[in-house]
């Protein structure tokens, strides 16, 4: 579907708690289902899913309790899209600059986690405090006539 026609949903939000490994896939389910209800395009749909999989994977694989994925529809200046807020209470990162880095990894991953959701999205915010925990938004917008 076209990024071109924004349709009209209930847009109170998702929220998946990822606290086991298949709430991966759950939150990429949700994730596409909501963004196919506005009319965004397959392009951004995988964009948005690879975001939300790498976001829910950071929340399972880098905390002691996992955390939550809070997934809404958006809209500004005639354009709906979506919003992906990832958030924990985990170790946080103790150096954001260089996990925004590629190549960047504590765990033996690629390290390119952080820095591709950054480059997928429209928008991308992070804040951290180690000891306190990781807050992550992220938004990829659509095109209203």
């Amino acid at each position: 579907m076209s990024d071109t026609k924004c349709k009209s949903r209930d847009e109170s939000g998702v929220v998946v708690t990822i606290t086991e490994e298949w709430h991966v896939g759950k939150s990429q389910r949700a994730v596409k289902m909501l963004a196919l209800s506005i009319g965004l395009s397959q392009v951004s749909i995988y964009s948005l899913a690879t975001s939300v999989s790498e976001l829910a994977n950071n929340l399972f694989f880098h905390t002691n309790y996992g955390g939550t994925i809070t997934l809404k529809v958006v809209r500004k200046n005639g354009r709906a899209g979506i919003e992906i807020a990832a958030a924990d209470k985990g170790p946080g990162i103790a150096d954001l600059d260089s996990a925004m880095l590629d190549s960047f990894t504590t765990n033996g991953g690629l390290g390119g986690g952080l820095p591709g959701v950054e480059r997928l999205m429209d928008e991308f915010e992070i804040a951290s405090q180690v000891g306190v925990g990781t807050w992550v938004v992220a938004r990829k917008w659509g095109k209203c006539s």
